[in-house]
């Protein structure tokens, strides 16, 4: 894996020469690879670089590394944010400028909705998609519902902090941003905000080999109270421009076509809910057997006192029925109250960004 420094150096080169593909070293055609900087993005930048050379050693493979507008804001909370291109926006420049060829993402900060001329080459075989969660280092609680009254639990994201007030009033839940190294050392410290656990996506956790931290992985079947994790959680997805034959056909071959599926029927309902970073919507998929997705989804409203879940089971054997599939289980939630508490959702946040603008 290329260090840390030589990933930082990368992303301070001029503006690369979309004419110059050839390497001065090897004579190779070399395709630039686009991501953010966090250790995280670069741990799974590494992971799609090795199976593009194991894949294609004609080609070689350069990594740009850069911070986006999430990364430099480490102090607003998510849902204040509001839209996940702040994540995305300036890597997709360099992508259409031709200064990249493709861009490394956790398909769960991707939107639903990508810039004209940008498509998803490629989802990759899919970690753990649950939420998980860690406690602080010396607390002898191994579960969530362990937690005593008014402990408070570290996350950023309205999606969980919804689902977990369903069945854990009593506790307290803060924001915490930063990288994950910087979550854990907030986590751990006797200093600032006494948190007794965070809960974060066990996909990253494992990439960064911190496995062992996990004390208990929240699912629909938690008992006590589950969580449905976020649309392509726990999945990379590569996105390319639109009509690129040549970086389309590299990315075949690490193309995994359960996750594929899988991910494509999650977004296709978030992009029918209209969903984000700041709406609580939380999906569960399963292959049951060759061909048969389960797919489970939720809305809560943001203080958890109301929600709405579903599932349904279907045949899925292309994008198409994936597709399909996502806006059939949109439609039930729909049908069944999830657009009342969406619209409420909307409505509030129209009301603080008016009264902000004052």
């Amino acid at each position: 894996m290329a260090t840390h420094e030589q990933l930082e150096s990368t992303s301070s080169r001029p503006p690369l020469d979309p004419t110059t593909h050839l390497s001065e070293k090897t004579g190779k055609t070399v395709i630039h690879i686009g991501t953010r900087k966090s250790l995280l993005a670069l741990k799974q930048t590494d992971i799609v670089q090795k199976a593009l050379q194991k894949a294609c050693p004609e080609y070689e493979y350069e990594i740009h590394a850069m911070s986006t507008m999430g990364d430099k804001n480490q102090v607003t909370a998510l849902h204040d944010f509001g839209a996940k291109s702040l994540w995305t926006h300036e890597l997709e420049a360099g992508l259409m400028e031709k200064r990249l060829d493709l861009i490394v993402h956790s398909l769960k900060d991707m939107p639903t909705q990508l810039p004209s001329g940008c498509v998803i080459g490629c989802i990759m075989s899919r970690e753990d998609p649950r939420d998980a969660v860690i406690m602080k280092k010396g607390l002898d609680y191994k579960t969530i519902a362990d937690l005593p009254k008014g402990a408070i639990v570290g996350t950023s994201s309205v999606r969980r902090i919804a689902q977990l007030k369903r069945a854990y009033p009593h506790l307290e839940f803060r924001n915490v941003r930063g990288n994950l190294g910087t979550r854990l050392g907030k986590l751990d410290s006797d200093d600032g905000e006494d948190y007794s656990c965070l809960i974060l996506a066990a996909a990253g956790i494992v990439r960064l080999d911190l496995g062992e931290r996990i004390s208990q992985l929240l699912d629909s079947k938690t008992p006590g109270g589950g969580v449905l994790y976020a649309v392509g959680q726990g999945a990379l997805g590569v996105e390319i421009r639109e009509g690129d034959e040549q970086v389309t056909n590299l990315l075949k071959g690490l193309i995994d076509e359960s996750a594929w599926l899988a991910c494509t029927a999650e977004r296709s309902l978030m992009r029918a809910l209209e969903g984000g970073c700041s709406v609580p919507i939380g999906v569960e998929t399963e292959w049951l057997e060759k061909g048969k997705l389960l797919m489970k989804g939720i809305v809560v409203s943001l203080d958890g006192t109301e929600s709405v879940e579903t599932q349904r089971l279907d045949e899925v054997l292309n994008t198409n029925d994936a597709e399909e599939f996502g806006l059939k289980l949109a439609h039930d939630l729909v049908e069944k109250g999830a657009g009342k508490i969406l619209e409420s959702i909307n409505l509030n946040r129209a009301i603080i960004e008016k009264a902000g603008g004052a």
